[in-house]
């Protein structure tokens, strides 16, 4: 919408409610601008956005809904199915929400006349995070605090149960391996499950509590990011289940961390909402100290472009977006 002269943040949106949770749709699907989700107290709105860094034609950003969805109780977690296309006809949407009821919800959309959803039962406590497969989408992985990760068919039937030792806290499918799930638990540990044989394959450890995000690198299948304390951690799962590098970054607990879809070596992390404002970092493997330094006030969520070094974060009423350098 506008470039934003008060704070540092590139862009801003705003948003009817509260937003707890965004994210960019990851999946390239033949559309030139891109889908992004987000979600509040009661509804799920699904956007597209354009940026002057991608399109010389647009000034600053541009933003539009394309439609709200009525969802009823908070939006906890939100993951983009690969079948999403904007480019079919009639176009197709389709995301899962996580909610603080513990149920999943599989939302199905033309943006016309058909808006389905079917709610998944199993979870017996908080969902923290849910991803699609990222081939043809036909399954849903969810990890929660009932100390499980739990895989659905789109029907909502229970595929898979791995029985974890704390609560799960993230949970990535990589494209390129897409028969290995890896599972974040907040005691510490990262472990990689083989969906065929259902076995544990690896497990990488923190050595320090709480775990509260992972996330697994798309641009090197290798690289193993999570923040654990105040502190951001990396490994080569070739090299050592402990972490190559690590650094103390946010005072108050570190939150949030998501590598960048661009660059393997470009990251961001999130600290704890304070009582007015959260610190998002973001870091290059080449420089020691953090590239950019923002500010949203009460952030949540935490997201990055599909091709630009650009990350959003939620917020009070709005979305915030940063542009960062490679």
């Amino acid at each position: 919408m506008k470039q934003d002269s008060t704070g540092n943040t590139s862009y801003t949106v705003d948003c009817e409610d509260y937003v707890h949770v965004v994210k960019f749709n990851p999946f390239d699907r033949g559309d030139s601008c891109s889908l992004i989700a987000y979600g509040g107290n009661s509804y799920v709105v699904i956007g597209t956005c354009r940026f002057q860094e991608e399109d010389a034609e647009v000034e600053g950003m541009q933003y539009k809904t394309l439609r709200t969805f009525h969802h009823g109780i908070r939006v906890d977690a939100i993951a983009w199915s690969p079948e999403t296309r904007l480019d079919a006809v009639p176009p197709q949407i389709r995301f899962c929400t996580a909610a603080s009821d513990r149920k999943l919800r599989l939302f199905t959309s033309d943006l016309q006349d058909k808006n389905e959803f079917k709610t998944f039962d199993g979870h017996s406590d908080y969902i923290n995070d849910l991803v699609f497969a990222p081939y043809e989408g036909q399954a849903i992985a969810s990890v929660s605090d009932d100390h499980t990760c739990r895989v659905w068919d789109l029907e909502g039937n229970e595929k898979a149960h791995f029985v974890l030792r704390s609560p799960g806290m993230s949970v990535c499918w990589h494209p390129e391996e897409a028969f290995k799930l890896m599972v974040a638990e907040k005691n510490g540990t990262i472990r990689f499950y083989d969906l065929i044989t259902q076995q544990a394959i690896l497990s990488l450890e923190c050595e320090q509590t709480p775990l509260m995000s992972a996330d697994w690198c798309l641009k090197n299948t290798l690289k193993i990011g999570a923040v654990a304390g105040s502190d951001w951690l990396i490994w080569d799962i070739t090299r050592s289940s402990y972490p190559q590098d690590k650094r103390p970054v946010h005072v108050d607990r570190a939150r949030l961390f998501r590598w960048s879809q661009v660059n393997e070596n470009l990251f961001a992390t999130t600290g704890y909402p304070g009582k007015t404002t959260t610190q998002l970092l973001v870091h290059h493997l080449g420089h020691p100290q953090p590239i950019l330094t923002g500010t949203a006030a009460v952030g949540s969520g935490l997201t990055w472009h599909r091709t630009l070094p650009l990350c959003a974060v939620g917020g009070d009423h709005k979305i915030f977006f940063w542009v960062t350098e490679m």
